[in-house]
């Protein structure tokens, strides 16, 4: 076979491989944007998406345990361990008492009272992990700021002087 007797041009052949990348170019664009909607339409990179989205996962199923007063199961999502109560040695920086403490409907540390509602104001990265804004009972100002660390799936408050700006 040589040059003069290539085969002949298939137009149909043409415009089906024209269409498949087209058609998978925008199921590309589609899985995107249904992702960044699912992540909560972070400005962020694409490949941060799941921080905020694994994140504010997190917060929610906390702060749920802790409304439904489940203590327990709320300590072993702020420690990312369903099965702490095996070995609690392992969390002796902040123990389950003081957990208690903090988060116990009737504690005089907890500032909030009994906690029956949430909503979360606002997730922004802060260093390696992601730091979350949530508005308790309904307040509209003094948000609670927690820290979520993607690495160990751990909670945390946020260091002294940080926190999201949500506005005037």
């Amino acid at each position: 076979m040589t040059l003069l007797d290539a085969p002949q041009f298939d137009a149909a052949r043409s415009k089906r491989k024209a269409l498949i990348v087209q058609l998978s170019a925008a199921a590309l664009f589609v899985l995107l944007v249904v992702y960044w909607l699912v992540a909560s339409r972070p400005v962020d990179w694409t490949w941060n998406w799941h921080r905020y989205l694994f994140g504010r996962a997190a917060v929610n199923n906390f702060l749920g345990a802790i409304e439904a007063n489940d203590l327990n199961k709320a300590y072993g999502i702020w420690v990312n361990d369903k099965n702490w109560q095996q070995h609690p040695a392992q969390y002796s920086t902040y123990p389950f008492a003081r957990f208690q403490g903090d988060w116990g409907p009737t504690s005089p540390d907890n500032e909030y009272g009994p906690i029956r509602s949430h909503k979360i104001a606002l997730a922004g990265r802060y260093g390696n992990g992601l730091l979350v804004a949530v508005l308790i009972n309904g307040r509209k100002s003094d948000a609670l700021n927690l820290d979520y660390d993607p690495k160990t799936g751990q909670l945390s408050f946020a260091p002294p002087g940080v926190s999201l700006y949500l506005g005037p």
